[in-house]
């Protein structure tokens, strides 16, 4: 199927529609693979996505695509700080990506996320003490943000007292991940290479203090770290602790802001939690298929060409697969635009599939339990002052800007030995 040049890439990403982007998704998979014409193929249904994510002739490298097909997509080399692991294809994939996990969790250091489980708990506390005293709170900059901002500045070994000068930095980057067609590819780039070049040089310095004074944090692991496969170079490093500084809290502000807004959307959901605790493992696990952080995986390229639901991919095309719009697929799972927090067979594409697997999805996971549980359980009768609240620009990283809440007061805050903290 062909549409005018540039029409369902538009809207998809235009803002108009980011309140509520499944009605096109929904128009989408009726035919599973859509090409706008001299723009990208859009892969909309859950199996094709799936198929795609496992398939090494798709590949992830922007070097890949075919700069007559896609000439605002392909990235010019920048020798400071290179595509991170995300945007590579194996072997040197999987080599970077073993390298970055060794410090972060099993099977190398199993424990470290089960140790920040009342590291966590604690933060979360805090913020939500923080809320004494109010009858409204914008839950984004008041929780949703700076719970996981303080979260990777302890596990990497950033000083939090920094996060004015990286916050620009990880917006300019994050943005760079949206396919507008109607941005200045030129000016987007100068921006982004100007953010990354920045950046760079923040975290050149903090891993040579790393170097010659290292501590109990990633940084310092992945600095003088040596296993069997060596060490990351330089630049490796650099785009390494780039990618797990920005990813480590951009998703999931997003998975804990939409989290919180389908939950007051659902006010028996809502409810059911407090009094059950448990029930947020599968509840997070269907936050992440009905309305997922990540919307999208733009920038991909055919090595060869790839057949695909009765359409043919050329080499080196621009290829869009809609996470967000698989995770609605009703030939893969009943009643799909239903939140249903006990859903059986939940595999769903929140965290992507194959060898691009979210790596940072077990501390995500954790983080958005945690917040959610607390949430619900110590504010007392919260309901939405917007709706829809506020959206962010971006396409791919979608979520609210701002979500403004009303409340009646905190529950109190049980500490470990069993006694309490706060005030009705």
């Amino acid at each position: 199927m062909t549409q005018t040049q540039g029409s369902l890439a538009r809207q998809i990403t235009d803002y108009a529609h980011r309140a509520d982007p499944y009605p096109i998704y929904a128009e989408l998979r009726k035919t599973p693979v859509v090409h706008d014409e001299e723009g990208p193929y859009i892969v909309s249904t859950y199996w094709e996505i799936h198929g795609l994510l496992h398939d090494p002739r798709l590949s992830s490298e922007a070097r890949n695509l075919d700069p007559e097909a896609a000439p605002e997509l392909v990235e010019e080399d920048d020798p400071g700080l290179p595509p991170s692991f995300l945007r590579l294809d194996p072997p040197e994939h999987d080599r970077l990506r073993r390298l970055a996990m060794a410090p972060f969790g099993p099977p190398h250091t199993p424990r470290r996320l089960h140790a920040m489980r009342g590291e966590l708990t604690r933060i979360v506390g805090e913020l939500i003490d923080g809320f004494e005293g109010r009858d409204r709170i914008d839950l984004v900059d008041h929780f949703s943000y700076p719970f996981p901002v303080t979260v990777i500045c302890r596990l990497l070994g950033v000083p939090r007292e920094d996060e004015p000068r990286f916050h620009t930095w990880a917006e300019t980057l994050a943005l760079s991940l949206d396919p507008d067609p109607d941005a200045n590819a030129a000016e987007r780039r100068r921006i982004t290479r100007q953010a990354r070049t920045e950046l760079a040089m923040y975290l050149s310095e903090l891993m040579e203090e790393r170097r010659r004074a290292p501590r109990d944090d990633m940084l310092s692991a992945l600095v003088n770290g040596q296993g069997p496969e060596g060490r990351m170079s330089r630049v490796e490093l650099l785009s390494t602790a780039a990618l797990l500084l920005v990813a480590g809290h951009e998703t999931t502000v997003n998975l804990i802001t939409n989290g919180m807004l389908t939950l007051l959307r659902n006010p028996d959901v809502l409810a059911r939690l407090r009094k059950d605790p448990h029930l947020v493992v599968p509840l997070v696990e269907e936050l992440l298929r009905f309305d997922p952080p990540v919307q999208m995986l733009p920038q991909r390229a055919p090595l060869s060409e790839i057949d695909i639901a009765g359409v043919t991919i050329p080499k080196g095309a621009p290829v869009w697969l809609l996470l967000a719009s698989g995770n609605r697929d009703p030939q893969r799972f009943r009643d799909p635009d239903r939140f249903d927090p006990q859903r059986r067979d939940n595999q769903h594409l929140g965290f992507g599939s194959g060898i691009h697997t979210c790596f940072g999805a077990p501390l995500a996971r954790l983080e958005a339990q945690i917040a959610l549980t607390e949430l619900a359980r110590r504010l007392d009768r919260p309901r939405l002052l917007e709706d829809p609240p506020t959206y962010r620009r971006n396409a791919v990283l979608r979520g609210p800007r701002h979500l403004p809440i009303a409340l009646e007061g905190l529950r109190p805050n049980a500490s470990p030995n069993g006694s309490s903290n706060g005030s009705r």
